[in-house]
């Protein structure tokens, strides 16, 4: 199986980010700020205007997640920052003082690639970057492989194979999963 390479999304790589969203089949009308656009933001919904948000907070150094990288080129992308940095998710409202959680709010590869393990690369990926950052636990809201709707979030089994428990859901479609990342766990083991 292939391995890709991770980078943060960060003043050096947007154009490697701005490339893989755009291309075909790339979700340049979301711009991924579907989870973080302000009230101000939110009322602007065309591509032009969620890139030029996304631009912001890259050139504000606000964490907003990782490419993955196959010989150098980006096919994959992760949003994953602290749960701070999104609108509400719908995760749990209670957190313990010493939590210091990140959310994994999308996941994408292009077509082409899908199919071939990068989703679970991608995710241990995501868990790495976060706890380097200092967080202790991961949260996503994924749904069932059925679901017609909020694919992007991945799906229950591939976070529950990483090592996520369910502990709630959101609506009628999204799960709540987390990962404790204060207890050490092995790359290989997720």
């Amino acid at each position: 199986m292939d391995q890709l390479d991770f980078h943060e999304v960060d003043h050096e790589s947007w154009s490697d980010f701005a490339s893989l969203f755009e291309s075909r089949g790339g979700p340049k009308s979301c711009w991924c700020m579907a989870w973080r656009a302000s009230p101000a933001e939110a009322k602007q919904r065309d591509g032009h205007s969620r890139r030029a948000a996304m631009k912001s907070r890259v050139d504000d150094s606000v964490p907003v997640g990782i490419l993955g990288y196959l010989h150098s080129v980006p096919i994959a992308w992760c949003s994953i920052a602290p749960r701070f940095t999104y609108r509400k998710l719908g995760g749990l409202k209670e957190a313990s003082a010493h939590e210091r959680i990140w959310s994994l709010a999308c996941l994408f590869i292009k077509r082409e690639f899908r199919g071939r393990g990068f989703t679970g690369q991608l995710i241990g990926a995501a868990v790495d970057h976060a706890a380097k950052r200092g967080a202790n636990v991961i949260e996503a809201y994924p749904v069932d492989p059925e679901s017609p709707s909020y694919r992007f979030m991945g799906f229950v089994n591939v976070f529950a194979a990483a090592g996520f428990r369910v502990v709630g859901a959101v609506g009628q479609r999204r799960h709540i999963v987390r990962l404790d990342i204060s207890d050490p766990v092995k790359p290989e083991d997720r």
